[in-house]
């Protein structure tokens, strides 16, 4: 018997620098309520998703940098994302900035949670890959400073039981590594969410920039194939305080097809009905179990 899963990957058109997390908040819960209004089980929202991207910007005032990232999860102009959750018995995921005090030092970390139908955090998740640089660039039309403003992740790639599943998330440059997902179908995961900010030019790589919407494609389309799950890319899109943002929101299922897409720059709700026994029936097809044993591997490494 299949087990629905009817999700929403909620798209968010730009965010302006000077736009309030209250105003992107009453963004989200719109989008949550139209999810609901749907069928909606569960909705994903982008990564850092209640403030502009501020890594493309060079900020050196340490308050000011601080003042872009969340304390607290809910916070005070989270909550009504969650309250609304919990009324509507909806879950999401949701990125955003996390400034966690750690060992007794200020630490800062591209976050996301998982928050079940009645508005608990279930997972946590921060991002391991961090693309970009940490100087300053200033011949660069923006900067990609996530290497300065985060620190690697620290909690590893896991997998949660929720939404009649195992559920796992990434953020962004998580996935264009392999290891990623490998690792979260070895946890069992049947359904990836994964926000992402990406702008679709590269700066110092403009014969790049006409590839860039077939590789994030590859990137989702070829990990659900190869782990057989289905992965679910939220993006910010548009142009952002100057900066062009590719969109292409998609749910992709275990079979590597896109089965839902985004055909828009701005906030739009890419909704689809996902049997995660799809999930199921490609590993055994593929025979999952016999193939994916780690000891296999270490006797195809000792061979001549």
């Amino acid at each position: 018997m299949p087990r629905w899963l009817t999700v929403a990957a909620a798209q968010s058109g730009p965010i302006s620098r000077d736009e309030t997390r209250a105003d992107v908040v009453e963004r989200l819960v719109a989008q949550m309520r139209e999810a609901h209004k749907q069928g909606c089980q569960f909705i994903a929202f982008p990564e850092v998703a209640l403030t502009a991207f501020f890594p493309h910007w060079w900020i050196e005032d340490e308050a000011e940098l601080d003042a872009w990232f969340e304390t607290e999860m809910p916070g005070p102009d989270s909550q009504p994302l969650f309250d609304e959750a919990a009324r509507l018995g909806i879950g999401f995921q949701l990125g955003y900035a996390e400034l966690a005090v750690e060992d007794g030092r200020k630490r800062r970390f591209n976050s996301s949670v998982l928050v079940s139908a009645d508005g608990a955090i279930i997972g946590r998740f921060r991002k391991m890959h961090l693309p970009g640089h940490i100087e300053r660039r200033p011949d660069n039309p923006f900067q990609n400073l996530e290497q300065r403003y985060f620190e690697r992740g620290n909690l590893g790639f896991q997998t949660w039981a929720g939404f009649g599943g195992r559920v796992g998330m990434c953020i962004c440059n998580d996935r264009r590594w392999p290891e990623s997902w490998r690792v979260l179908a070895l946890k069992g995961a049947e359904i990836v969410f994964c926000g992402y900010n990406t702008p679709d030019n590269i700066p110092e790589h403009p014969e790049m920039d006409h590839l860039v919407a077939f590789h994030h494609q590859l990137c989702m389309q070829s990990a659900a194939y190869l782990n057989g799950m289905w992965t679910v890319g939220v993006a910010k899109a548009g142009i952002e305080e100057g900066v062009s943002q590719l969109g292409l929101t998609s749910i992709v299922a275990p079979s590597g097809q896109i089965v839902a897409q985004a055909s828009t720059l701005g906030d739009e709700l890419v909704v689809y009905r996902c049997d995660l026994d799809l999930s199921t029936e490609h590993r055994r097809l593929f025979n999952f179990e016999r193939n994916r044993r780690p000891e296999f591997y270490g006797q195809i490494s000792e061979q001549k």
